[in-house]
């Protein structure tokens, strides 16, 4: 096989999938658990602030875990971790229950994207990285189209509880796949010379891991945490919220959310795809990587602005279709982000760098959280939160652009190839 690297591609894909549909199945039973156990907005925003908060600790120290023992092991224990989370909550009876339900997998989810993007820095040249990682990150749509469809299946023949027990169990198929499968390029046996010599391609790298410290004396980095600051809490808001609108807005029941969110995330899917795709093809074509990569991330950022309207549109089909272009921009917008890091920094440092990035995306996940459920107490309106979410993008490029305007590769005393 020549290209057995599209193989990894798919198995992250997977990991993405499974991640996802562990994370949403509260928000497809929110309206559910809020009738059973008499949760408010703001005790249900508070589970998704437990997350947040979990999520963001992690990060803060999985990313320099994965660089430290590799990215098969490291991907290995998140999964374990956050698959028997997912299933714990299956068990619980109470809103403490599940705050520390949601707290541990929080903790176990905050290992995918860092060992997602340093699997493909080890498996793709920088030219098809983008496109590499927008295929991996639409399993975060293909999980988010799966979850509406399963678990009210699930929860109308079995109960609630059985979602949450179903979904946590698949992780240790996928657990025993990745363990047979995964090496890096140059250690696997099905990796030809030719495949090889392609993904080593690009002009050599003397591998060194960076510090927290040192990572935040480059610009470079705070161009990354910054943006994933400002536009990760728009995706939590849609994977979180979403399913709430539409029950609220437009008076749809558990049953019916299926369809109209498989359109919203199967948009996504084609905007996580196309968006790394786009900024990849203007590379080959003779751009430069920063042309390609903020050209993609211009497009992405001016469509998301429509969603404003979304709250006051009466249609469901045009509010599906105003957030579905909105998920899909997003997710362009995060593969070119992802792709930033594995730009600008040696591959013993990518995932340090993600781990970083990633927790600021969740702390201001944390903060959208409070946000929705106070503005949704105080107001009943959808109105704040589509607002933010509308205006997000376009701030985050401006501050790409100031901090990283050539997206210059870091000089950190080591050979960094341009």
């Amino acid at each position: 096989m020549r290209r057995f690297r599209w193989v990894i591609c798919a198995m992250l894909l997977l990991g993405m999938t499974k991640n996802y549909m562990d994370r949403q199945v509260i928000g497809i039973l929110k309206t559910t658990l809020q009738q059973q156990f008499g949760w408010s907005e703001i005790d249900y925003g508070n589970l998704v602030a437990a997350f947040q908060a979990a999520y963001a600790l992690g990060l803060l120290l999985v990313g320099r875990a994965i660089d430290k023992v590799g990215t098969r092991i490291g991907y290995a224990l998140a999964m374990t971790v956050w698959s028997v989370a997912s299933i714990s909550q299956g068990f619980m009876s109470s809103l403490g229950g599940f705050l520390c339900g949601r707290f541990a997998l929080g903790l176990g989810e905050s290992g995918v994207f860092p060992a997602s993007v340093k699997a493909i820095a080890e498996w793709f040249p920088k030219k098809e990285r983008a496109l590499a990682m927008g295929i991996a990150n639409a399993g975060t749509n293909l999980g988010a189209i799966l979850t509406p469809l399963v678990v009210p299946w699930i929860t109308w023949h079995w109960g609630w509880r059985w979602a949450f027990y179903s979904i946590g169990s698949i992780g240790f198929l996928w657990l025993a796949l990745w363990l047979w499968i995964y090496r890096p390029a140059e250690q696997h046996r099905w990796c030809l010379p030719e495949e090889l010599a392609h993904i080593q391609s690009d002009p050599a790298e003397r591998e060194r891991g960076m510090s927290l410290v040192s990572l935040l004396a480059h610009r470079q980095a705070w161009a990354i945490v910054l943006a994933k600051f400002i536009t990760d809490p728009i995706w939590w808001f849609l994977l979180f919220w979403v399913p709430d609108f539409l029950q609220r807005t437009h008076g749809l029941s558990l049953l019916q959310l299926g369809p109209p969110i498989v359109v919203i995330y199967l948009m996504a899917d084609g905007g996580s795809v196309l968006g790394g795709w786009f900024s990849s093809w203007l590379i080959q074509r003779g751009k430069s990587v920063s042309f390609g990569r903020k050209a993609a991330m211009l497009v992405c950022a001016v469509s998301v602005v429509p969603v404003v309207y979304a709250p006051r549109v009466t249609s469901t089909a045009s509010a599906v279709l105003l957030i579905g272009l909105a998920a899909a921009a997003h997710q362009g917008f995060s593969a070119n982000i992802y792709t930033l890091s594995s730009d600008m920094f040696p591959k013993m440092a990518v995932a340090t760098v993600v781990g970083l990035a990633g927790m600021a995306g969740a702390v201001g996940g944390l903060i959208i959280a409070k946000v929705v459920s106070y503005a949704l107490q105080w107001t009943g309106s959808y109105a704040i939160p589509f607002f933010i979410a509308g205006s997000a993008y376009l701030i985050a490029l401006a501050l790409i652009q100031l901090l990283a305007p050539r997206l210059q590769a870091v000089d950190a005393g080591r050979r960094v190839g341009n």
